[in-house]
């Protein structure tokens, strides 16, 4: 039989539906498809069917009570449950009441789970066996754990919206199960037989307890919130624990020579086991069910209360017949007696103690909405991500600075290498080098350079060759115009030639430049082929019979690598160690494995050093806070502090990574005080300076032949581009004789026609030729005199109609089509003197046409091709014979970009017509001339119109060449 205790009813509650806000609230908010997440909704809709049918004195019916408010507590980290969001009505019922109450706030949701947690707690451990030893701890850890839950209710929830849920209620059910577990731990101890004063301080102490809860108590049953049979048992557990106390004490005092007091406390505890006795007589028969107590809680609350007076009566009646007899003490009043000392030994368990480590995450799970993170914890988290970047940052910089030092330390210390010459590894260092090896294989089948420059000053001679040939043209034609001019004076109306070719000699000039300047480079390519050309030699033929070695040895020879008289190899000579007496050999060679150990040593430093910097990398990029940061959402003020706290997980990389350096520091130390000993020693400076000096002569040799290779690499590339230039040259030269040629050719054909016209107004003017000859030179000496005739007779005599001679060409002279700007002048990669006509670029650059301001092309009239349509010959269109070219008849070439033609030939053509307005009276125009000249071959260069000079060849073949006469003044 074991003493009744009180539990907490369970609050019940209403069906709910959590589905269809979450999706809404996920559809408006987040902007994600609610359909992803159903299963999400669906597992926390079914959390909560189930939690209204835990069982109320079941573990198992507790942690699905807690599963339910750790999602709960997940789910407000994200959806906002309240009358303004994610509105849903949670009604629960009083536990004590029975009266339901409806909120929309999600803390109401979580208080009545809270509460409901409590009530299964308390009623877990008042249905537990006390009688047996686990269920007897069992009951004690459930009662504190249902304190604490209370106390959470009772600190955290501070507007109830129900009477179970109010502060005093509270209050008064934390006193219940702290008294109840108080009274628990008495049980076990009385049942192990443990002093009498320990057991008197803890039935005070529950005594105390149950005296608070009285009240409590007392007010509830008077506002009809809890049953009267819990007020009868906490008034006999009151009396009860009081009377038990006195009792043990009265023991206690007993075993203490204080016999009197022991009395005293024993008619104390008699009569308080008396007052508990008629409590449990008064208990009623019939028990509701809501108050959670058996049906005979009466009778046994009876039975305690008989059996522990009687235990009372019978030591009171030892007691006072030992004092009688023996003792003679006086039995102190009540009053007079000194207060029982109070043991507590239940308190409540907080919630943060109730589920720890695994077990928490064991029973609430997973987060069911884990996929789904708010904005402010992204932030924060990006936040962390900026921290541990900071941290991976520093250590990164103080692992690249640790190495750095090291490289630089072993770099002035020339470790490793220099080892290799107190170990005989100098005959190593005198193997041919396999960039040395490379550079000759690049000589292997190279066509020698000689014919390449012949080839070059055979294209230069060709091209000046053309310029002269142009040149002779221009001059020629030229001389022969000035000829006739002088032969006929003014008859001549031939414009001169030196107006028309000042582009087409300009091109001469510019292009012979360019070739000239290109001559330049030439010549320091074939300086720096003649400069290396004994040494490429050796090289091809050192890479054709892959003796590379056999040349760099030689070489190194050259430059006095052997370190002695003749071709001695170094290897023929031995190493330190070998030469070194036997005493100090073995001190050399300590030295020598002593640096070495050192060398390993550092080696697994920087190793290890490298591999706990990339764990520490890769548990960075895999550390991820957030289901952290969301449980601290509510507490984002402290989140420097959190970081802090979340960065210490990597403090055990940081230490490693601070220890390594430390040990390179003392180790670097130690390096250079054992190499520094062994370098003192005589025989190690000598081989030191050997090397060094064999060092030196090695960079000679590769330097010496890495400036021919180089050389190789610049002769082929300047060549190559100088061919392009030449190549590039030899087009643009070719065009330029075609368009001289083209030039010179309509120059002909026009001189020819016009001394046709010539010589048939000679032949027609035979008969009449005096009184022609008399009235032209009338007519002549009126135009030159200041005050002409006016005459009436010389006024209305007729004019003698004109004979124009339609011409079926067009001076296709005007028509000429500018070279191409020359290329570009070479420069080979060299430096040299820029050319005074064009500027200096590389090879293979496209070539700019040199544009010369105040000049006007001659070809700009083709682009005009109506003025040569239906052209009729009219000889005043070449002016006065005597009188200065007009300003606008300058042709010259147009920039390359110039699309638009400015049409000054045909604008002069114009000009030209109106001056015939203005002739004298009585001019006659000389006659046309019989026909074009028989030069069928001769076509101008460039775009010509229709009916151009090529039509006219096919119509006036058989005549003949009117320029046979002019040989006489070659």
């Amino acid at each position: 039989m074991q003493t009744p205790m009180l539990s907490c009813p369970l609050k019940a509650t209403n069906e709910i539906d959590w589905i269809a806000p979450l999706k809404q609230y996920i559809r408006t908010t987040y902007g994600d498809d609610p359909e992803r997440y159903a299963d999400e909704c669906a597992a926390l809709n079914r959390l909560r069917q189930d939690m209204r049918g835990a069982g109320k004195d079941s573990a198992a019916g507790r942690d699905l009570l807690y599963r339910y408010y750790g999602q709960l507590e997940l789910l407000d980290l994200r959806f906002p449950v309240d009358e303004n969001h994610i509105k849903i009505s949670f009604t629960w019922f009083d536990a004590f009441t029975h009266k339901p109450t409806a909120q929309y706030s999600l803390a109401y949701e979580k208080a009545s789970i809270i509460f409901n947690i409590s009530a299964v707690l308390s009623c877990h451990a008042a249905h537990q066996d006390r009688n047996q030893e686990t269920n007897l701890k069992v009951a004690y850890h459930s009662f504190q754990a249902s304190a604490g839950m209370f106390t959470y209710i009772n600190e955290n929830f501070l507007h109830a919206p129900s009477t179970d849920l109010s502060r005093d209620t509270v209050k008064t059910l934390i006193a219940i199960m702290l008294a109840q577990g108080q009274e628990v731990f008495l049980e076990k101890q009385i049942a192990d037989g443990k002093k009498v004063g320990l057991m008197a301080k803890l039935a005070s102490q529950a005594a105390y307890l149950y005296t608070q809860a009285l009240e409590g108590v007392q007010d509830n049953v008077v506002k009809a919130i809890f049953e009267r049979v819990w007020l009868l048992v906490v008034q006999f557990k009151t009396h009860y624990m009081t009377s038990l106390a006195h009792y043990y004490q009265a023991l206690a005092d007993d075993d203490a020579n204080s016999h009197g007091i022991a009395i005293s406390r024993l008619e104390i505890a008699m009569t308080l086991a008396r007052e508990a006795a008629k409590i449990a007589n008064s208990f009623p028969s019939s028990i509701p069910a809501t108050s959670n107590l058996a049906g005979d809680t009466g009778s046994i609350l009876a039975n305690m209360a008989k059996t522990h007076l009687s235990a009372c009566d019978e030591k009171l009646q030892q007691f006072n017949k030992d004092n009688d007899f023996i003792y003679h003490q006086t039995t102190p009043p009540e009053a007079a007696l000194p207060a029982i000392p109070k043991l507590p030994a239940a308190k409540p368990i907080p919630v943060s103690e109730l589920y720890q480590g695994q077990d928490i995450h064991r029973i609430v799970g997973p987060d069911i909405f884990q996929k789904i993170v708010p904005m402010a914890v992204t932030e924060s988290a990006s936040m962390y991500d900026e921290e541990k970047a900071k941290l991976v940052r520093a250590e990164s910089e103080r692992v690249e600075i640790a190495n750095d030092e090291m490289a630089a330390s072993l770099d002035y210390l020339k470790l490793p290498n220099s080892l290799n010459i107190l170990k005989g590894g100098l005959d190593q260092d005198m193997a041919v080098d396999s960039d040395f090896r490379n550079w000759c294989q690049d000589f292997v089948g190279h066509a020698p350079f000689a014919e390449a420059f012949e080839q070059l000053n055979s294209s230069k001679s060709s091209i000046h060759g053309i310029l002269d040939q142009c040149q002779k043209s221009l001059d020629m034609e030229e001389s022969v115009c000035e000829k006739m001019r002088n032969k006929y004076g003014a008859e001549w109306t031939q414009q001169p030639s030196s107006r028309l070719t000042s582009t087409l000699r300009s091109d001469i000039r510019n292009y012979r430049g360019a070739v000239e300047e290109a001559s330049m480079s030439d010549v320091q390519l074939y300086s720096t082929f003649r400069q290396h050309e004994s040494d490429m030699e050796e090289m091809r033929s050192a890479g054709e019979t892959d003796e590379a070695d056999v040349l760099y040895q030689r070489a190194m020879i050259k430059v006095g690598a052997a370190r002695k008289t003749g071709v001695k190899s170094p290897a023929a000579e031995g190493n330190l160690i070998d030469d070194i007496d036997d005493d100090d050999k073995a001190s050399v060679a300590e030295q020598i494995a002593a640096v070495e150990d050192l060398l390993k040593k550092l080696t697994l430093i920087k190793r290890e050093r490298e591999k706990v910097l990339k764990d520490l990398k890769e548990k960075v990029h895999n550390d991820d806070i957030s289901s952290v940061l969301i449980l601290n959402k509510k507490a984002m003020s402290q989140e420097n502090q959190l970081f802090k706290t979340e960065l210490e997980k990597f403090r055990p990389h940081q230490q490693r990574l601070l220890q390594a350096q430390h040990k390179q520091h003392s180790l670097m130390k130690e390096l250079t005080r054992t190499y520094s000993d062994l370098l003192s020693d005589k025989r190690v400076r000598q081989e030191q300076n050997k090397y060094e000096a064999f060092s030196r002569q090695r960079s000679t040799v590769m330097t010496k032949y890495k400036k021919v290779h180089q050389a190789l690499l610049d002769l082929q590339a300047g060549l190559e581009r100088a061919k392009n230039f030449y190549s590039e040259m030899k087009d643009t030269v070719d065009s330029l004789y075609k368009n001289v040629e083209g030039f010179v050719g309509n120059r002909k054909a026009e001189g020819s026609q016009l001394l046709n016209q010539i010589e048939s107004g000679k032949t027609a003017s035979g008969a009449g030729g005096a009184d022609r000859e008399q009235q032209r030179l009338k007519e002549m000496m009126d135009r030159m005199s200041m005050n002409p005739s006016s005459s009436p007779h010389q006024q209305q005599q007729p004019q003698p109609p004109p004979r124009p001679l339609q011409l079926q060409q067009q001076h296709s002279y005007n028509n000429y089509n500018p070279a191409a700007s020359p290329p570009v002048t070479p420069g080979y990669g060299m430096q040299t003197t820029p050319s005074p006509y064009i500027h200096q670029q590389s090879y293979g650059q496209q070539p700019q046409h040199q544009q010369q301001p105040q000049q006007q092309s001659y070809q700009q009239h083709q682009q005009q091709p109506q003025q040569s349509q239906g052209y009729s010959y009219n000889p005043t269109s070449y002016g006065m014979p005597n009188s200065p070219p007009a300003a606008q008849q300058q042709y010259f070439s147009p920039p390359p970009n110039q699309n638009q033609s400015l049409g000054q030939y045909g604008q002069s053509h114009g000009q030209m017509g109106q001056q015939q307005n203005m002739l004298p009276h009585g001019y006659v125009p000389p006659p046309p001339p019989p026909g074009p000249p028989p030069h069928q071959q001769q076509q101008g260069y460039g775009q010509q119109p229709q009916q151009g000079y090529g039509q006219q060849q096919q119509q006036q073949q058989g005549q003949a060449d009117p320029w046979a006469g002019l040989g006489a003044w070659k």
